[in-house]
């Protein structure tokens, strides 16, 4: 029976609602100034013009995620990418949305500050220490800085949050449940599910999420290692357990992460300027560029044909097979002497001197037959220069850079002892039969030459002033060369019709070229300031964070001496408490700050944040272990309480006077700007008007 009225009972965090909307208002206040490209704007607006024009384009800087997320922000505030980003400072027209385009990354910093508060809960401190935590990230002034702007640093920080929140929400829920049903079982595991998406999603936004990841597999391997020992589970219930815990943390990572790279190519399928970074079937599938060209060309390459011939091993800068009428020198500058012959190289630009044909030994004509004869694994042919009609050479003679190998050139009838050696074989690498035919695009070839077996690569060095700089093109043993270097793709391909030189000049001349694009990076025109904005920490809560962090490894090194020699201070539950501590905090904290250590690059302040997050989850939970049982007498723990409350007031009054740095607002001169540093090390920036 249904029982009048109709009761619902909420029970509502007042506390976490506050801090919540102070992180609101500290992030997306005034989100759309100041009305000009910031910083790395500069870099990641380019990708979502991009993706707002569907044009496919690589950054070797991390996976697309991120990206795809901040070009959703300019997809729902109507943005066409249709700007220009060129230098830091460009303004933005009043056809762009700034504050959609910076409205996911300053809501993801927002929302870190009430997940800090939950996982502080869900590492069993009370809720004072959750407050404290919060409070130090809601007024953490380059958190504030990366949240404000279109940039990636708060969106990786939530998701490492959320995994590890939900992770902990998880392992904590049977705890709480006396008597946990079926559907509160399944419940539970929904937090485990949200865990791995948000790992998932932490790597897909940048690779250092990855540290995080796996810091929070090892801390589930021991929780799962932990119940494979429990004795009063039973045999049936650890391995579903088991398998659950697998599925949601790696199986659903992996795939939402090929997910990712899915959704990225089947929104950006139209060629754009990093084309010719990828192979030519790939590029093939792009419209416009190169599928413009080859688009219907001839698959099965033929004897008659006329192709371009592009190196497997040319990247990241592509190449094709290429000649022109000039000869390698007699004697090269060490003093060895050279066949005199025909220029034969890898160029890495589209050009008329690319095209080959295809020619079967045993006949003279250079065009196809009707109906065409496909060439087959295994074939031999004749490769012939299309403009300088030469046929592809390799003899005994050593390469110019590369005297370890043969030379390859177009050979010359030069009336001497020098007889052609003209014959290549075949090899299509990636058949599926032994009489493969040998495609367009798809097939992966390899020439080996008949007289000698050695097998034509690209060597990868650049020949000298007399070469043009263009790539070495050599002939190798096949024991002695590399495989990932021996591959040629046919890109462009059809089937000739002319046999007189002079009209198959003008044939080869027809079809539509385009030019390898090169781009000049935007990091060449960082000279110029903005606004005023800086991107400077509240040094209060840095120095009282690694404060902590050197307390925290002082006491655990002062524990851990003590049990050996019989002493317990504390009681198992706490002592556990504290390790866990340890293992969220502190693993947290090295697995986001060492990488760097480890890498040659520029490093700047933002690549610290991840690591100083989990100084401020360790901060509150620290001072509250010594709160509660490191202090013995009510004055010691009044001391602290005052202290704590002197560095609460500092860090305030720290987060408000850089304010002016971190929202670029009010103005200030440049005495009050000089007045804000603290140290004689600090390069504070200002443009005079």
């Amino acid at each position: 029976m249904l029982h009048l009225p109709l009761v619902v009972t909420a029970q509502v965090d007042l506390v976490l609602l506050l801090v919540s909307l102070l992180a609101m208002w500290t992030r997306l206040s005034h989100l759309s100034y100041p009305n000009a490209v910031v910083f790395d704007e500069v870099y990641y607006g380019q990708f979502v013009s991009l993706y707002m024009k569907r044009v496919f384009f690589i950054d070797d800087s991390g996976p697309p995620l991120g990206h795809m997320i901040l070009a959703l922000g300019a997809y729902l505030g109507g943005f066409d990418g249709n700007f220009v980003w060129n230098r830091i400072g460009a303004e933005y027209p009043s056809s762009v949305s700034v504050w959609s385009l910076r409205l996911l990354p300053a809501l993801c910093g927002a929302l870190c500050v009430p997940l800090v508060y939950l996982l502080t809960l869900e590492l069993k401190f009370s809720h004072l220490s959750a407050l404290a935590a919060a409070l130090l990230l809601l007024l953490e002034n380059a958190l504030i800085v990366q949240s404000r702007f279109m940039l990636l640093e708060s969106v990786l920080i939530f998701f490492v949050l959320l995994a590890f929140f939900s992770y902990l929400r998880f392992h904590n829920a049977l705890s709480r449940l006396e008597q946990p049903s079926a559907t509160c079982s399944w419940f539970r595991f929904s937090w485990l599910l949200l865990s791995g998406a948000s790992c998932a999603a932490a790597v897909g936004v940048k690779y250092m999420g990855l540290f995080s990841y796996l810091l929070l597999l090892g801390l589930a391997s021991l929780h799962t290692w932990t119940l494979i020992g429990d004795q009063t589970v039973s045999h049936l219930s650890v391995c579903v357990q088991c398998v659950c815990r697998v599925v949601c943390l790696v199986v659903v990572p992996v795939l939402l992460y090929v997910f990712w790279f899915y959704v990225h190519l089947s929104l950006l399928n139209h060629s754009g300027p990093h084309d010719q970074l990828m192979s030519s079937a790939f590029q093939a599938t792009l419209q416009g560029g190169l599928s413009r060209i080859t688009q219907g060309q001839p698959l099965e390459v033929a004897y008659g044909s006329q192709v371009t011939l592009r190196s497997s091993a040319s990247q990241p800068i592509p190449c094709w097979l290429h000649s022109h009428k000039v000869n390698y020198p007699i004697r090269y500058e060490n003093g060895r002497g050279s066949s005199h012959q025909q220029q034969v190289t890898c160029y890495p630009f589209k050009d008329v001197n690319n095209w080959w044909i295809i020619k079967d030994p045993s006949r003279q004509e250079l065009v196809v037959s009707s109906p065409p004869r496909p060439v087959r694994h295994g074939d031999v042919i004749q490769l012939v220069h299309g403009m300088t009609s030469r046929f592809l050479n390799s003899h005994d003679v050593a390469a110019p850079m590369s005297p370890h190998a043969q030379e390859v050139s177009a050979y010359i009838d030069f009336n001497i002892s020098m007889p052609t050696q003209n014959l290549w074989r075949v090899e299509v690498s990636n058949r599926d039969s032994e009489s493969e035919v040998w495609k367009t695009i798809l097939s992966e070839a390899r020439f080996v030459h008949v007289n000698t077996s050695a097998v034509l690569k690209l060597s990868g060095v650049s020949l000298p002033d007399w070469g043009f700089r263009q790539l070495e093109v050599v002939a190798e043993k096949l024991f002695k060369a590399h495989s990932s270097s021996l591959g040629w793709t046919v890109e462009e391909h059809r089937y000739g019709t002319s046999e007189e030189q002079k009209e198959r000049e003008a044939e080869l001349h027809s079809p539509t070229h385009i030019d390898v694009d090169r781009k000049i990076s935007f990091w060449a025109k960082f000279l110029e300031l903005q606004a005023q904005i800086h991107l400077l920490g509240n040094p209060v809560s840095w120095g009282l964070g690694h404060l902590c962090l050197l307390a925290y490894q002082l006491l655990a090194a002062l524990y851990l001496l003590r049990r050996r020699r019989g002493f317990k201070d504390l009681p198992e539950g706490v002592w556990h408490q504290f390790v866990y501590l340890g293992c969220v905090c502190i693993g947290g904290w090295l697995v986001n700050f060492v990488p760097f250590l480890l890498m040659e690059k520029t490093l700047f302040l933002y690549h610290y944040l991840p690591a100083l997050c989990y100084l401020y989850l360790l901060t509150p939970a620290l001072l509250e272990h010594a709160h509660n049982h490191l202090l013995r007498t009510a004055s010691q723990r009044c001391t602290v309480c005052v202290c704590v409350t002197a560095g609460a007031l500092s860090i305030f009054l720290s987060y408000q006077n850089f304010c002016p740095l971190t929202y670029g607002s009010p103005e200030l001169s440049g005495n009050q700007l000089q007045s804000l540093k603290w140290r004689d090390t600090w390069d504070i920036l200002y443009r005079r008007h």
